[in-house]
């Protein structure tokens, strides 16, 4: 058995030690991988009997190690892999990862201690790989990264060739790029550089999805100076009504944390209050959780642990009630929806497994775009039948 784990927040080392566990009872032969891996020693000392770890985006290790314990006999039924390589997802959405680490330094987070440095993809290698998901039956693109924004910085913006044509590694281009192979392209993690705005038209043409999933973690210019954040959150209100002029359907996602270092109740209240200003679609809250190795950590005016969950109780109990008013006026309207199961999908602004999701009656293939007349909606959900 092959274990993937999260070396982030504590939940997420505590889950991913849990699972180590849990397949070495059921079967005690584990190869560990994944962020956790980072940490020398970590996983050994916790549970010594792991027949490998290695650390994250390292298959070469991981299959090295199922080999050196389990060497494969040769099979022609399924030793020819397809050019898009084995995924997880369902057959009509994939991820598309464009780079790996990031090169910011938020006071919260380790990621770039455990993966490194922004390193982008040549835009040839993504575009390849896009083409060939989406000949393979894929009909919606999550492009993730650490920071989707950053993509090609790294690379000077380095000129890359598809199709027999130049195109520079730069989102903006790697948007144009994806959104002629005809599938939803959906953004996600997206730091708010000001060259953001410049993808948004290709939402409003129909190019991309018009959906933006970009973590603003919070509203205080003070809390944000901590979080080594920008920190101008009526600049970010000034560029969501921009955004939602030249987008008008234009969905947004945001993740916030609440009860970090320091954070007053007034705080807290801006925050409650930019999200009514915001009026974001979406929103995922995090009670902060010290990191180990987080400079935030050495902040001093600690939040009790049950004040920070209550205020991350508090902020989405607001968020529900915006988010079904937002909901609520989409009924009476027909919306397009990829169907994941029998009488469920997923609209433009929902993406899968984090978002609401679009309940129907009415019988519809899986992996295929149908037209749902909307009749009621909920705090996350709407309903409605096939057209």
């Amino acid at each position: 058995m092959i274990v993937n784990t999260c070396g982030f927040i504590d939940a997420a080392v505590a889950e991913s030690l849990a699972t180590i566990g849990e397949a070495l009872a059921e079967n005690g032969k584990v190869v560990v991988t994944g962020c956790l891996g980072a940490k020398q020693g970590f996983i050994k000392k916790a549970h010594p009997s792991v027949l490998a770890v290695t650390g994250p985006h390292d298959s070469a290790a991981v299959m090295d190690a199922v080999h050196a314990h389990l060497p494969k006999p040769h099979d022609p039924y399924t030793d020819l892999i397809p050019d898009i390589g084995v995924k997880l997802t369902p057959r009509h959405y994939a991820y598309l990862k464009i780079s790996e680490g990031c090169n910011h330094r938020c006071s919260f987070c380790v990621i770039p201690s455990l993966r490194g440095d922004l390193a982008s993809r040549p835009i040839g290698e993504v575009m390849l790989e896009a083409e060939n998901l989406v000949k393979a039956g894929v009909k919606e693109l999550l492009v993730i990264a650490q920071d989707t924004s950053a993509y090609g910085v790294d690379l000077k913006y380095r000129t890359g060739f598809w199709g027999g044509r130049p195109v520079k590694t730069k989102m903006l281009d790697l948007c144009k790029t994806l959104g002629e192979l005809g599938a939803w392209v959906r953004l996600h993690y997206v730091y708010p550089y000001p060259h953001v705005d410049d993808v948004v038209p290709l939402m409003a043409e129909g190019k991309i999805l018009p959906y933006l999933d970009v973590p603003f973690q919070h509203a205080s210019s003070r809390i944000l100076k901590l979080m080594k954040r920008p920190a101008r959150a009526e600049n970010v209100l000034a560029r969501i009504r921009g955004w939602r002029k030249i987008c008008p359907q234009i969905a947004l996602r945001s993740t916030f944390i609440t009860g970090f270092p320091g954070e007053t109740e007034a705080e807290f209240s801006e925050l409650l209050e930019f999200l009514k200003e915001a009026q974001l679609d979406r929103v995922g809250c995090f009670a902060y959780s010290p990191v180990a190795g987080a400079a935030a950590n050495a902040l001093p005016d600690a939040v009790p642990d049950e004040v920070r969950e209550e205020r991350r109780g508090r902020l989405m109990q607001a968020q529900a009630a915006i988010s079904a008013a937002r909901l609520k006026a989409k009924i009476g309207r027909t919306l397009k929806v990829i169907v994941d199961e029998p009488g469920l999908g997923r609209s433009s602004a929902d993406a899968p497994e984090i978002d609401g999701v679009v309940r129907f009656k009415g019988r519809a293939r899986v992996g295929e775009f149908a037209e749902v007349l909307i009749e009621r909606s909920g705090e996350h959900d709407l309903h409605g039948r096939l057209q």
